[in-house]
C-alpha cells in the first residue's frame, strides 16, 4: 500500500476514534508534545495508561471475587484511580473490561497504521476536526 493511501486510512480511522469518543482533545494534546526527539511519545503514554487499567482491572478483580469478605475500601480506591466512582458490582466490572479492551485495540490499530505509514517513509499527517 503506498504512503498517501495509508495515510488517508489513518486520518479517516482516526477521525472516527474521535467520532466514537475513543480519542478527545487530550490525545491531540499528546501528539502536539511528540516531536522528532521523542518519536514515540504518544505510544509511551497510552503504553503506561494500558499497563496501569489492566493492573487496576486485575486488582479489582481479585478484590471482587473474594467470597463474603470484599474489601469494598480496596475495591472503592481502585475504582477511584480508574474511573472515579463505582456502582461496586461485578457486572459493571466486566463492562469497564470491554470497553477497556475495545479502546485498547483501536488505539494499538492506530498505532499500528502509524507505524506502517513511517516505515514506508511517510509521515504522520496533521488532523482536523470539524463536528
Amino acid at each position: 500500500m503506498e504512503v498517501g493511501q495509508m495515510q488517508r486510512q489513518w486520518v479517516v480511522y482516526t477521525k472516527s476514534l474521535f467520532t466514537e469518543g475513543f480519542l478527545d482533545g487530550q490525545f491531540l494534546q499528546l501528539q502536539q508534545l511528540q516531536d522528532e526527539n521523542n518519536p514515540d511519545f504518544v505510544v509511551e503514554v497510552v503504553s503506561l495508561f494500558f499497563e496501569d487499567s489492566e493492573r487496576l482491572l486485575d486488582d479489582l478483580t481479585f478484590a471482587l471475587d473474594q467470597k463474603g469478605c470484599v474489601d469494598f475500601k480496596k475495591v472503592d480506591a481502585h475504582v477511584h484511580q480508574l474511573k472515579g466512582s463505582s456502582s461496586r458490582c461485578l457486572r459493571c466490572l466486566q463492562q469497564v473490561k470491554q470497553e477497556y479492551c475495545l479502546a485498547k485495540n483501536k488505539l494499538e490499530t492506530l498505532f499500528r497504521l502509524e507505524q506502517q505509514i513511517m516505515a514506508a517513509g511517510g509521515s504522520i499527517p496533521m488532523i482536523e476536526l470539524s463536528f
